[in-house]
């Protein structure tokens, strides 16, 4: 390719003769340089070593091969120089600047450097949870409405000293001349295991069970007291009632249907024990006399049972501490109420 081009540059400088063959003399004497040797001489450790040109200065780097041309031979002529001329550029359009090049290969620019390289994978986001609350469903039962409080009487009892009495092992000389008493009167009874219960507070450590009140008069049904309990019954019976009964009616009592005796429970509406909890009441509901008449407790009896009832409450206020009846509360509307609960002073509650 050289060549071809060297010959189109030539042809308008031919010259018939002597001149031709002039040319070509001093083209021996000036040999034609390659880019490759032209380079190697600009880099050569004999020469003076030029610094290399910063990318600012790439354009003083074209006219370092015109330079080099000149000082290698003597001056050519016009021909020769226009040849030169023509090496140089196709040299420089074959091999691109050197400055230019390294600077692009060792030098890259700080922006190249410092952009980060893009990942090989474009990470995923991890997909957000879903946050839709879940229907709402309907419990599989029914709510159910708050119990209601506990009444006065379900709670804790007030403590009593007499819930802590237990049977010892021997019966208390107290206990054995009360029942050598009744057995005087009368009264048919017979012995009943002891009565405990610790939770609620009921106590009778040596009960009996009365099977009557005297040597004619009945009680039913069983009625469970403690002794005193029941010797202040039998005396009351023999003493108040039946002459009542004979006065009123000219009959003698025959029995007494009781209402309560022993029951482990608290008085009505608050937390204190009832005295029947201890043995220590006796509820009665009713007379029943010789005569087959009946007189039964109650807010409106007839006239003449009003008077003996009237006067059987009377008397009771006594010998027994407590004394309740129709007219007292809607509890006692129907029997009398009697017990032995110890009050101050030894007074009574009649009402």
């Amino acid at each position: 390719m050289d060549q071809s081009l060297t010959q189109r540059l030539d042809q308008p400088l031919r010259q018939k003769g002597k001149h031709r063959g002039r040319s070509r003399g001093k083209q021996q004497i000036a040999p034609r340089q390659t880019p490759q040797e032209t380079q190697e001489q600009q880099t050569s450790p004999a020469d003076i070593p030029v610094p290399e040109p910063r990318p600012t200065d790439a354009p003083k780097a074209d006219a370092a091969p015109v330079e080099e041309q000149k000082s290698v031979g003597p001056k050519a002529s016009d021909a020769s120089n226009q040849l030169n001329e023509e090496k140089a550029r196709q040299a420089k359009q074959a091999h691109p600047e050197p400055s230019a090049r390294e600077s692009s290969t060792r030098e890259p620019s700080t922006e190249t450097e410092s952009e980060p390289e893009s990942p090989a994978e474009v990470p995923i986001p991890t997909r957000r949870p879903d946050t839709a609350e879940p229907e709402v469903q309907p419990p599989a039962v029914a709510p159910q409405p708050p119990e209601k409080p506990a009444e006065g009487g379900d709670e804790k009892m007030l403590p009593d000293p007499r819930s802590a009495d237990r049977p010892g092992e021997k019966m208390p000389a107290g206990e054995v001349a009360c029942r050598d008493r009744l057995k005087s009167l009368g009264v048919e009874f017979e012995e009943h295991g002891a009565e405990s219960n610790p939770e609620i507070g009921c106590s009778i450590p040596y009960p009996l069970v009365l099977k009557s009140l005297g040597k004619s008069i009945a009680i039913a049904p069983g009625t469970e007291l403690n002794c005193p309990m029941a010797e202040a019954a039998a005396r009351f019976a023999a003493d108040v009632v039946q002459p009542e009964a004979k006065a009123e009616f000219g009959a003698d009592l025959k029995s007494i249907s009781q209402a309560s005796a022993f029951v482990c429970r608290p008085r009505h509406g608050t937390r204190k024990l009832s005295e029947h909890a201890f043995g220590n009441a006796l509820d009665i509901a009713s007379f029943t006399l010789s005569d087959g008449r009946k007189v039964e407790v109650g807010p409106t009896p007839p006239e003449g049972d009003a008077k003996f009832l009237n006067a059987v409450r009377k008397a009771a206020c006594g010998p027994f501490k407590t004394v309740l009846g129709p007219g007292a509360d809607a509890d006692h509307a129907l029997h009398f109420h009697l017990d032995l609960e110890p009050r101050r002073h030894g007074g009574t509650f009649c009402q």
